[in-house]
């Protein structure tokens, strides 16, 4: 199983000194990944992340080894081409240490609040995944469509390598656009209650060539809790079996707190699951 952590989405403000230390100690203590969140603007009360992609490559060239990916980054928020090109380039950064996961987005709010269309949503991801995939496997696109256009596009320099795709959604019509073409499957904390019995209930209705990833939401002892839960967290003492029990190719711990401190306290316990 590899193990990765999410890095701080809006729990709280976050600095990039912070953002550069957490990622390091993934780095030292083993953790297979980090995931950084795609958000623009949140209300209730009003907060934000950075932005992701300026983010994430700042992160691959600031560490060694970690995979770095978006959770999930929003296929609405940018030009699909572009979209590609980004990934291409961060995979470029990282030395192949780049995963895209994708998703159609849900927040209203930051749509809304960025001039985003949010019409549609799940239509106008199928246009923008088709010419993000087409490109990130090397080809040369055109495409003619409600939403999205692509003019004999091409992506120069080179990648490398396809760049894996991850789809971030457990609906039907999601799945059945991106399912073909993913690598890897990812489900939220909440979306299978945060338990072994529901992971595998919810995996079950995935197509077999998927790899299995799901998210964890870890409670931190003694720690103010950053993330109200809607299923029961996981302490780290009972994580390990947790994560065992949990059958996935790939956990991502959603800590609360998330901190450097956390990061290097779940290292110690969670010892040989650990690359």
């Amino acid at each position: 199983m590899r193990v990765g952590i999410q890095l701080p989405e809006v729990e709280r403000e976050v600095r990039w000194p912070e953002y550069l230390a957490m990622a390091k100690a993934a780095d030292e203590v083993g953790f297979d990944s980090v995931w950084v969140g795609d958000h623009l603007l949140y209300d209730g009360p009003e907060r934000a992340p950075w932005e992701v992609w300026t983010l994430m490559s700042a992160l691959a060239a600031s560490t060694e080894r970690v995979r770095i990916g978006p959770l999930v980054a929003c296929a609405g928020f940018h030009p699909p081409g572009l979209i590609a090109k980004m990934a291409a380039t961060i995979d470029e950064v990282s030395g192949g240490r780049f995963t895209l996961g994708l998703g159609s987005g849900w927040n209203r709010r930051e749509f809304d609040a960025f001039g985003i269309p949010y019409d549609k949503r799940v239509s106008r991801f199928e246009e923008a995944f088709t010419i993000i995939r087409g490109l990130l496997a090397g080809e040369r696109v055109t495409f003619d469509g409600e939403f999205h256009r692509a003019d004999d596009v091409v992506l120069l320099p080179k990648p490398a390598r396809p760049v894996p795709l991850m789809i971030g959604s457990n609906g039907p019509r999601m799945l059945s656009i991106a399912a073909p073409h993913c690598t890897v499957w990812n489900t939220w904390w909440a979306d299978y209650g945060n338990t072994p019995e529901g992971f595998a209930e919810l995996q079950a209705k995935i197509p077999p060539h998927l790899e299995r990833s799901a998210c964890v939401l870890v409670q931190m002892p003694g720690e103010a809790v950053e993330r109200e839960p809607t299923a029961a967290p996981v302490a780290p003492d009972d994580l390990a079996e947790h994560l065992r029990a949990l059958g996935a190719d790939e956990a991502i711990l959603v800590c609360s707190p998330i901190t450097e401190k956390t990061i290097r306290a779940l290292g110690d316990r969670l010892g040989d699951l650990l690359v």
